[in-house]
């Protein structure tokens, strides 16, 4: 076999095992080893490729943006953070066809802004939202959707796990991309409420619901005490990232000491709850660390195939256009949206792609966004949509299956993709904060 043959055995093999349920970094890391060593026939050149992307990894000193902001938003989630800005959106829209179902969406847009976490905000919401949207006679498939379609917002609005995995994968800033998802994480939020207030007004069945007159007017004190402390942490991470007077690093760092006196002055923080904030931000940075190599060793084994060059040869045997190439990449991600989870398409189609898109002169940070958006889509989509799962296994309610998440989750996911769309169009969105 030649190395290109092997190359695309190798993409094969490593979509066919992640969908057989072998763990991501296992399976990229066994198969790109595998395939240096019988591209080259030499085990040796294998194992020092891998002790190479193993001490990148852990020497990237950017890389600490993880922990920082995982613990910052496992603590802000402990704190009730998310509960308390559910509150007073609900008490704004109350009066309004799908009222909470647009507080959801508000809510879930200020909560991503400080855990950066689809998972965490599914899980809150789903024991904060539905309850309450059920209880004022809410379509429980409108219910549920409203709380999977808003929870991806966690991944696009800064601080996002998936941004930070695409600035390694990618070798971009870190905060260039926290700073390029503002603007299209805002506008997603806002096409979300737009669509639910069209589907309350033109599709009344499938909203459901009644005034939400249990909720009196807020007081201004009530509503300050609740919503400062995160604006506060809001304004110190991405404030301080945007003038200049932190890095990311130190961002993530100044976030969680923020969060955790928050935590503190409001008595929510115990010290078996730090401590399981602790444990579960080794857990998830020792598992992201371990995809991030996973990546280093594949990127090394497409290049040695020199599988992008082909497909880069190929593409422009075809003449192929800036909007067919990113046809075909939406496609793509669509499609595999519907298998793996969004690390797993990240770390599989942005090395395969960007030495495409550098020739074309095109921003890597734009081509960025372009994939966390097309990637997240996947979180909602069937078999594999994380969110659905995740909002169906918090839920632990058997009025609602598994399948009303999904179609529930199905107008929100058309909604990301008409703004995949823009955002594809008219790159300057995607750009504009940092111009």
């Amino acid at each position: 076999m030649s190395p290109v043959e092997i190359g695309v055995a190798s993409v094969i093999a490593i979509v066919i095992l992640i969908y057989m349920g072998v763990y991501i970094p296992i399976a990229l890391g066994v198969v790109s080893f595998v395939s240096i060593w019988l591209m080259r026939d030499n085990f040796d050149l294998a194992m020092n490729l891998l002790k190479i992307a193993v001490g990148d990894s852990v020497m990237e000193y950017t890389f600490a943006t993880v922990p920082l902001f995982t613990f910052m938003g496992l603590v802000v989630s402990k704190a009730g953070l998310g509960s308390d800005i559910y509150g007073v959106m609900s008490s704004g829209f109350r009066r309004v066809k799908g009222g909470i179902g647009m507080a959801t969406v508000g809510a879930n847009a200020v909560f991503a802004a400080v855990t950066g976490s689809s998972i965490a905000s599914a899980s809150v919401f789903s024991k904060v939202s539905v309850p309450q949207m059920l209880h004022y006679d809410y379509n429980p498939r409108f219910a549920v959707g409203v709380v999977a379609g808003s929870s991806v917002l966690g991944m696009i609005i800064p601080p996002s796990a998936m941004l930070i995995i695409y600035s390694f994968v990618a070798e971009q800033s870190v905060g260039d991309m926290f700073l390029a998802g503002v603007v299209p994480g805002l506008m997603l939020a806002a096409a979300y409420v737009a669509a639910i207030w069209f589907m309350g007004r033109f599709f009344p069945d499938f909203v459901g619901g009644r005034p939400a007159e249990g909720y009196e007017r807020m007081p201004w004190r009530e509503i300050a005490s609740k919503t400062l402390p995160t604006l506060g942490l809001i304004v110190v991470v991405l404030g301080g990232i945007y003038t200049g007077w932190l890095t990311p690093v130190e961002a993530g760092a100044t976030g969680s000491l923020v969060a955790l006196l928050i935590a503190a002055v409001r008595r929510r923080m115990t010290s078996r709850g730090l401590w399981e904030a602790l444990l579960e931000t080794g857990h998830i940075t020792a598992s992201i660390l371990f995809l991030v190599t996973a990546a280093s060793i594949y990127s090394r084994m497409l290049g040695l195939a020199g599988l992008p060059n082909e497909l880069g040869d190929m593409l422009a045997g075809s003449n192929a256009s800036f909007f067919m190439i990113m046809l075909l990449y939406v496609l793509l991600m669509l499609f595999l949206g519907t298998l793996l989870d969004t690390a797993s398409i990240i770390l599989i189609v942005v090395p395969l792609f960007l030495p495409l898109v550098e020739p074309m002169g095109l921003s890597l940070v734009w081509f960025g966004i372009i994939t966390v958006v097309g990637a997240e889509i996947g979180l909602l989509t069937p078999p594999l949509g994380i969110s659905c799962f995740v909002i169906k296994a918090t839920l632990n309610d058997d009025r609602i299956s598994l399948k009303d998440v999904f179609l529930g989750a199905l107008p929100f996911a058309g909604v990301m993709l008409i703004i995949l769309i823009l955002l594809i169009r008219y790159p300057a969105l995607s750009l504009y904060i940092l111009n």
